[in-house]
C-alpha cells in the first residue's frame, strides 16, 4: 500500500516556499508513521522565480526525504489587480481545479494538506474532497492574531489604518501605533479586503502552523488560544508554534568561505554591524548616501550588503555598481573597518559569525528568527508586508531591538543622524540601551534554542502535529 503523503501548497516565493518545506521535512522526521511530501507547485513566470525555484526543487530532490513535486497547469495571470496581496491571492484562487485535479489523482493516500496563509482561497477544494486543511503561517503570531481580530476590527473601525488616531488593540500586545499596522492594510482597499477574507477563512482550518517560539510570544499566543481575538463563541483553531524553521545550509569542506564570511575572520568579536534588507531591499541613491554618512560618521566596523536598483518590473535587486552608488573616496576612507557587498551574501553564516555584533535589519521574520537563532540585537528599518508590526514587537515587546525613527510617509526614508545615532545605541560598549538589547537577544537565543530540542515547546508542537495529520 502506498504510503500516505501530506499535500503542500505554498505561495511559491522563497522565503514562504523554502519554510514551507522544512516544516514539511520536520514533520516527516516527527512522525512515528511514514510519511510523504506532495507538494504543488504555483510557479510565476518571472526568471528569477524560475531559477530559485528549479534550485529548490533539485536540493529538496537530492535530500533524502521522500518529497514529490507536482506542477499545476499555468494560469493567465491577474491583469486589473491593485496591489501584491490582490494579486497573490487572486492567482492561488486560479489554480483551484489544477489543485483538485491534482490532490484527487494521487496514488498516494492523502492524510492532511497545509497551505501557505495566502491560499485559503483552496479550502473549498479541500472541503470538497473531504480533507483536513491546515494553514502554515510564515510570520509571527503578533501577525497571526491582528488576522484573527481583522474581521470584527473592521466593523468596528470605519477608516484606514493610516487615518485613525490612537493606537489599535491587538491582543496580547501593548497598543500598537496606527504607524505600526502592516503596510498593505493601511487602506481599506483590495489588499486590505483580502486580509480580512484570510482572517476569517482561518477559522476553518484544523489548525494553524506558526513559524514562531511559545516563549517569543507567550501573552500573544495565549490571547489567540483563549478566544480573545475572535469575538463570540467561534472556536479558534489549535495553533502549533513550531519555530523557528530554517534552513542550516553547513559549506562543505571542498567549499571554501564566503567572502564576507573571510573578512569576518579578521574582525574582534562583536564588533561589526550588518546591514541586510532581505531578497527586495533596495534603496534609492539618496538614501544609500545617507546610510554612507552615517555608517563612516558612527566609527563603528560594519558589513553593508547594497543592492542595485531591480530591473524592469521584478520587484528583485541586481549587483550593485558601488561607484555609482557610493560617495566619493568612501570606499577608500572606510576600507580599514568596512566591507560593502554589492551582491546576494549568506545571511545565516554572517549572522553566526561570533565577529557580528548587531543587526541593521527589514524586519522580515525569517531574518528575524535567524537573527534571534544567534542572539544578535537587533535595529529595524522595516520597508514592506507585516515589518513595522515586526519592528514594534521586537523594540516594545521582546526589547531585543534599539529603536530608530523611519519615516513612513517618505517611503521608510531615515535620516543619517537618525541611522548613527541607532548604531551607536546599539554597539556602544557604555551604551544602556544596547546592553539591555544585547541582554534580551541571549535570552531569545536560549528560547529559540531549548523550544527545538526534546521535549521543548516546538519539539512537543511538532510530535503533537505529526499524530494529528498521521492519524495516530
Amino acid at each position: 500500500m502506498a504510503i500516505p503523503t501530506i499535500v503542500l501548497i505554498p505561495f511559491c516565493v522563497t522565503g514562504h516556499l523554502t519554510s514551507m518545506v522544512e516544516a514539511g521535512k520536520r514533520l516527516l522526521s516527527s512522525s512515528s508513521r511514514p510519511l510523504s511530501l506532495t507538494m504543488l507547485v504555483t510557479p510565476m513566470s518571472m526568471d528569477k522565480l524560475t531559477s530559485e525555484l528549479a534550485d529548490i526543487i533539485r536540493r529538496e530532490t537530492e535530500s533524502g526525504f521522500e518529497i514529490r513535486f507536482h506542477h499545476l497547469p499555468a494560469v493567465e495571470l491577474p491583469q486589473d489587480f491593485h496591489g501584491a496581496e490582490d494579486f497573490i491571492s487572486r492567482f492561488v484562487q486560479l489554480h483551484a481545479p489544477g489543485a483538485k485535479a491534482a490532490i484527487s489523482g494521487l496514488a498516494s493516500p492523502v492524510s492532511a494538506v497545509v497551505m501557505d496563509y495566502f491560499c485559503t482561497t483552496l479550502f473549498d477544494v479541500t472541503r470538497e474532497l473531504g480533507l483536513p486543511a491546515y494553514v502554515y503561517f510564515t510570520s509571527a503570531a503578533s501577525m497571526l492574531a491582528l488576522m484573527l481580530r481583522l474581521p470584527s476590527l473592521d466593523k468596528e473601525v470605519a477608516v484606514g489604518f493610516e487615518e485613525l488616531d490612537g493606537p489599535v488593540n491587538v491582543p496580547g500586545m501593548p497598543p500598537v501605533p496606527a504607524a505600526s499596522m502592516p503596510k498593505p492594510m493601511m487602506k481599506k482597499d483590495a489588499n486590505y479586503a483580502w486580509f480580512v477574507y484570510h482572517g476569517n477563512r482561518f477559522m476553518d482550518a484544523a489548525g494553524i502552523i506558526v513559524n514562531t517560539v511559545a516563549g517569543l510570544e507567550p501573552a500573544i499566543l495565549e490571547a489567540i488560544e483563549g478566544g480573545r481575538c475572535v469575538p463570540g463563541e467561534r472556536r479558534v483553531p489549535t495553533v502549533y508554534p513550531i519555530g523557528p524553521v530554517m534552513s542550516f545550509k553547513k559549506p562543505t569542506a571542498k567549499e571554501p568561505p564566503h567572502e564576507c564570511v573571510r573578512w569576518l575572520e579578521a574582525q574582534p568579536r562583536a564588533s561589526v554591524v550588518l546591514l541586510c534588507f532581505g531578497s527586495m531591499g533596495t534603496f534609492a541613491p539618496p538614501q544609500v548616501l545617507e546610510i554612507a554618512e552615517a555608517l563612516d560618521r558612527s566609527g563603528h566596523r560594519f558589513l553593508w550588503v547594497l543592492r542595485g536598483p531591480p530591473p524592469g518590473n521584478s520587484p528583485y535587486p541586481t549587483d550593485a555598481n558601488l561607484g555609482e552608488l557610493l560617495p566619493e573616496g568612501f570606499l577608500e576612507r572606510t576600507k580599514e573597518k568596512g566591507l560593502v557587498w554589492p551582491k546576494w551574501a549568506p545571511q545565516q553564516e554572517i549572522l553566526a559569525h561570533p565577529a557580528v555584533g548587531g543587526f541593521v535589519t527589514h524586519c522580515g521574520w525569517n531574518s528575524t528568527l535567524e537573527s534571534l537563532w544567534h542572539g544578535v540585537p537587533l535595529v529595524p528599518w522595516p520597508l514592506y508586508a507585516e515589518q513595522h508590526l515586526n519592528a514594534f514587537e521586537l523594540v516594545s515587546v521582546m526589547g531585543v531591538a534599539v529603536a530608530m525613527a523611519v519615516d513612513t510617509k517618505r517611503d521608510n526614508f531615515v535620516e543619517a543622524t537618525e541611522l548613527e545615532r541607532a548604531l551607536r545605541s546599539l554597539m556602544d560598549d557604555g551604551s544602556e540601551e544596547g546592553s539591555k538589547a544585547r541582554e534580551k537577544a541571549m535570552e531569545a537565543q536560549a528560547l529559540c534554542r531549548s523550544a527545538v530540542e526534546e521535549g521543548g515547546s516546538s519539539y512537543t508542537a511538532w510530535h503533537k502535529l505529526a499524530r494529528e495529520v498521521s492519524r495516530d
